[in-house]
């Protein structure tokens, strides 16, 4: 085995002076750089500043009765956000998320189920929970031909903006009259 001679100092100088000359400088961290750019901290606390500000002034109105389809009674209800992780939205369609609370829909008008439901999951956020059960029903509007309820609850929860996911809940729980919500989790 051969042993590794180090080179004589007068060559060690040089080649420091030679570096030195052509502006290479030392490293102030040993850390990689990964090609990311860096967040800025000032911006971001002012976007999340800005959207709290944005949810405690609009206490209502979040959802609208425009574009709200007809669903058959018995019809599965889905619905996930794009970027939602397949594992978290199975578990939820196969009723594995445990609900933390309730809302029961029935015997509520329109506008009142509406109101129910912001409130409802408003409280849910501020509590910090993670998975709800809504029952809306199945009943049939007096006077429309389809589930009113069910139909607009489909189209309201699509709309919230703190909703990550729904489906319709397993038999157990409600089966195609209540659906199971996913919240997204408060920033902090």
């Amino acid at each position: 085995m051969t042993q590794r001679r180090s080179p004589p100092d007068d060559d060690i100088n040089a080649f420091r002076q030679a570096l030195k000359a052509a502006g290479v400088r030392r490293l102030s961290a040993n850390q990689a750089n990964p090609g990311k750019p860096r967040r800025d901290d000032t911006a971001t606390a002012a976007r999340r500043q800005a959207a709290q500000k944005s949810e405690a002034l609009t206490t209502t109105g979040r959802t609208s009765d425009g574009r709200v389809e007809p669903v058959a009674p018995s019809a599965y209800l889905e619905f996930s956000v794009p970027d939602l992780p397949w594992r978290a939205f199975s578990q939820l369609k196969r009723g594995q998320t445990e609900w933390q609370a309730g809302l029961d829909l029935h015997g509520y008008t329109l506008d009142e189920a509406r109101e129910e439901l912001e409130s409802f999951l408003r409280d849910a956020v501020v509590q910090g929970l993670r998975c709800v059960l809504v029952v809306h029903g199945k009943a049939w509007g007096s006077s429309a031909d389809f589930p009113v309820l069910k139909s607009h609850a489909n189209a309201w929860l699509r709309e919230w903006p703190g909703v990550l996911a729904f489906c319709s809940a397993t038999d157990a729980d409600g089966g195609t009259g209540a659906l199971y919500v996913l919240l997204r989790r408060p920033s902090r």
